[in-house]
């Protein structure tokens, strides 16, 4: 039973990581959209402020990278909680509780990142129509 109470809090580990990970992966995405916007506004430049679009579309990625693969340990670790611990293997490998609802697609497009990420994206597209 101590080894399936650590191998959970390793797995646990990992998706506090994962979580810490797609935190600041948004505080860089505004901070790092919000300069190129400013420079661009400044100086009155559209196509620099086009360039904003890369770094949020970018961050809005591996944002809903991080989540899937959240999604995934937190599957394994229901899967490990629920198993007798003379049946763990002790595997960190998610591909055998990957599926549809914790694709790296279905995560692009989850509510939270659509609409964090989206803001940010709509906030380029009304700058660009005000300058």
């Amino acid at each position: 039973m101590d080894s399936k109470i650590s191998y959970l809090q390793i797995i646990q580990g990992i998706i506090n990581r994962l979580a810490s990970n797609s935190f600041l992966l948004q505080g860089w995405s505004v901070t790092l959209v919000s300069a190129i916007v400013a420079l661009g506004v400044k100086d009155a430049q559209k196509p620099f402020v086009l360039l904003a679009y890369f770094p949020a579309v970018m961050f809005w990625i591996l944002d809903a990278y991080f989540l899937s693969e959240e999604k995934r340990f937190r599957a394994l670790y229901d899967l490990v909680s629920n198993q007798d611990p003379g049946l763990i293997g002790f595997s960190l490998d998610v591909k055998h509780v990957a599926n549809f609802s914790n694709s790296w697609p279905r995560s692009f497009f989850t509510g939270t990142l659509v609409f964090f990420h989206g803001f940010i994206v709509a906030t380029i597209l009304i700058v660009l129509a005000v300058t």
